[in-house]
């Protein structure tokens, strides 16, 4: 074979070769972009629909929702100055009352209440209140005396001013007894201040009014209500436990 029909034959199979692979090669990229399916056209991007997973109903699950918050067992020990707990966080306890004596000429007044309060979240307390008062009055030489008692549970909430200074608004509701009248139903709305004192300690300084009612009289009419009211200022001193 002359040289001339060697190159001629060598540049046919090189261009058939090249053809070839050129084919293969658009053949593979159409298939693997899914752009022609069973004779049909894929129209835009996407995926062919044999390739995708079935249609099914979603049950998608509800986020999760922050849930109130208080310490094991309900109480902190050792809260106030070298702890890690403050005053009015949940779980703080405070234990104490108040205590007053008036002496004014022919009056003699006492009264004294004892308090248990618990903090249950952030700055809102629960308390209860039991206060005792004792009065008595000499008159032209004839001495009278009453008491009553007043059984209280008061919500109350805690503004932090700084540190160590509070204001607070608490609203006592309960009962009330007064000798002869009797039970009846008292509310006692408090402001006042708590002041940090020492490690624990806490002062209370507080204007207070009582509103108390009470069976004065039956009669075949219907019975009479009688409503006593008092207002003063009371300082109170409790502790953190």
């Amino acid at each position: 074979m002359k040289f001339s029909q060697v190159v001629f034959t060598m540049g046919v199979m090189a261009s058939v070769t090249a053809l070839s692979s050129a084919s293969f090669a658009q053949t593979g990229s159409n298939m693997s972009t899914g752009a022609a399916v069973s004779g049909s056209v894929q129209v835009g991007s996407g995926t062919p629909p044999a390739a995708l997973p079935p249609s099914r109903s979603d049950n998608d699950p509800a986020p999760r929702v922050a849930a109130p918050m208080v310490p094991a067992g309900g109480i902190v020990s050792q809260a106030g100055i070298g702890g890690s707990t403050a005053y009015g966080r949940p779980g703080v306890v405070e234990l104490g009352g108040s205590i007053g004596l008036t002496l004014a000429g022919d009056l003699t007044q006492f009264n004294i209440s004892p308090t248990v309060g618990w903090f249950f979240t952030d700055n809102l307390q629960l308390s209860g209140i039991v206060g005792f008062n004792y009065s008595s009055t000499t008159t032209n030489g004839v001495s009278t005396s009453a008491s009553s008692l007043n059984v209280l549970v008061e919500p109350s909430y805690h503004l932090p001013l700084t540190q160590s200074l509070f204001a607070f608004l608490g609203v006592g509701v309960g009962l009330g007894y007064a000798d002869g009248p009797g039970a009846g139903f008292a509310l006692a709305p408090r402001l006042g201040m708590n002041i940090m004192v020492g490690r624990s300690g806490i002062l209370t300084p507080a204007l207070q009014f009582v509103y108390s009612t009470s069976e004065v009289i039956r009669t075949p009419q219907g019975t009479f209500i009688g409503g006593n009211t008092s207002f003063g200022l009371n300082i109170g001193y409790t502790v953190m436990l």
